[in-house]
């Protein structure tokens, strides 16, 4: 005897997902809990269709990353490791040698920390933009400012 399933699960198309622009102020913002709330963003953890297999989520713009807070004594201890594929050319700089030369870096890094690693990760980065200062490139979208 085979039992008929009468429930479904609705799971959106990409027709039905709307998907925004949200301008993320993060001066003075602690880097960690800002990354976290970005990630969701990205993630669409927020809206009542998420589905963990699909892209969701919203785009984010997020300004003044100059200005970004590092909990504690993390700005001269937290450490950043790469290399360079070259013999010898592994290196390391400190969270503060990094905000001085590459601001945006940390806070993408930090995202890209928090995201799932899955397939859709490479997805779901390339609708976070990070810039320095006030000024960005997405206000023909109309960015909708969120505070976190």
């Amino acid at each position: 005897m085979k039992l008929k399933s009468t429930q479904t699960t609705y799971v959106p198309s990409d027709k039905d997902l709307e998907k925004k622009y949200f301008l993320v102020d993060v001066k003075g913002l602690t880097l960690g809990q800002t990354a976290v709330k970005i990630a969701d963003l990205l993630r669409g953890k927020g809206k009542p269709h998420f589905n963990p297999q699909h892209d969701c989520g919203d785009y984010v713009v997020a300004i003044n990353a100059k200005h970004i807070r590092l909990a504690g004594n993390k700005i001269d201890t937290k450490l950043y490791h790469w290399h360079t594929r070259y013999p010898g050319g592994f290196r390391t700089r400190t969270a503060r040698e990094i905000l001085e030369t590459k601001p945006e870096k940390i806070l993408y890094d930090a995202v890209w920390g928090m995201l799932p690693r899955t397939r859709i990760r490479k997805h779901l980065i390339r609708k976070f933009r990070v810039f320095p200062e006030t000024e960005h490139t997405h206000k023909a979208q109309n960015p909708q400012l969120i505070t976190l």
